[in-house]
């Protein structure tokens, strides 16, 4: 399954206790985070990714929270569990040439692979993807 997904944008000072926060705001206002990507920090500052499950409580709870954010269109990609299966997905986009400017993923031994793709170009992806019928991979064989 392919679908795009919006995700927060959260800049952060690199110091303990700032990820804490960002994540119990959300919490607090019931907001399920589902993905989060936190780079190793440069200096003083970093940026956190966060996807959530409802994104409208999540605008509120950043705002009222006085969190500065923006936000980004992204590919939640769910990919079989398996060796080179990212690759393959990768693979796909690369001959349409669409970038992939960062990604995070998940799994666990007994699920599907669940990955979070940004990209140049999320239309062109979308179209690449769906022509090259990769909605419903299954195993290699």
């Amino acid at each position: 399954m392919i679908s795009k997904a919006t995700q927060f944008v959260v800049p952060l000072v690199n110091r303990p206790g700032t990820l804490a926060r960002l994540c119990s705001v959300l919490g607090d206002a019931q907001v399920n985070i589902i993905g989060v990507f936190v780079p190793e920090a440069r200096g003083t500052a970093q940026a956190a990714r966060v996807m959530v499950v409802d994104v409208a409580a999540a605008r509120v709870a950043l705002r009222k929270a006085k969190i500065r954010f923006s936000e980004e269109e992204v590919l939640d990609v769910e990919l079989d569990n398996r060796p080179g299966a990212f690759g393959e997905f990768a693979r796909k986009l690369a001959e349409k040439k669409v970038n992939i400017t960062h990604a995070y993923a998940t799994t666990s031994p007994f699920a599907r692979a669940r990955v979070v793709v940004a990209v140049s170009d999320i239309r062109k992806a979308l179209a690449a993807l769906k022509q090259k019928n990769i909605w419903n991979q299954s195993p290699s064989k």
